[in-house]
């Protein structure tokens, strides 16, 4: 593939989750998280689009999160329990997705906030109308999703190489 090749980058906060005692990472969906998450999946099957690769974080509420997504998809991703994600910054997801092979053209992330919105909000280069301004204003909730575009190698991505196409929430 040429390094030309439009590509998309679904940013996917995972759903709501339980607050425990217990291990950060170990804690598991909230009854509105697994409502919330087939609802994104069938957005994003609405949206038409099919990553060709899923990363998500190996935290039980991202994995669950995927799991409800993907039974909504058409087809299921090739998917990579990754777990950098859990806790990264933005300089560290930054260097994952440049990572990804260029045999990828449409990539997912399941992840956390900060990182998901940080992520966002640093490849937007540019938006369609207010997508921007209703992202940031909206603090990524949970089940959010952002939509970037760019052209380019994924060695090439860096702040300000994508345009924002679509940004989605449950409860809109």
């Amino acid at each position: 593939m040429s390094v030309d090749t439009p590509r998309r980058i679904v940013l996917l906060r995972h759903a709501k989750a339980e607050w425990s005692d217990d291990s950060d990472h170990e804690r598991p969906l909230a009854d509105r998280g697994r409502k919330d998450a087939p609802v994104a999946g069938r957005w994003l099957a609405g949206a038409g689009a099919c990553p060709d690769l899923t990363l998500c974080s190996t935290a039980v509420r991202t994995r669950e999160t995927w799991k409800l997504v993907v039974s909504e998809l058409p087809q299921r991703p090739r998917t990579v329990y990754d777990e950098r994600l859990y806790e990264a910054s933005l300089g560290e997801l930054l260097a994952l997705l440049n990572e990804v092979s260029d045999d990828v053209t449409d990539l997912l992330v399941v992840g956390h906030n900060p990182g998901m919105h940080a992520l966002a909000d640093a490849l937007a280069g540019e938006a369609e109308g207010d997508l921007l301004a209703r992202m940031n204003r909206s603090g990524f909730p949970t089940s959010a999703m952002a939509v970037l575009a760019f052209n380019g190698s994924w060695k090439s991505v860096e702040h300000g190489v994508g345009r924002l196409v679509a940004f989605w929430t449950p409860h809109a």
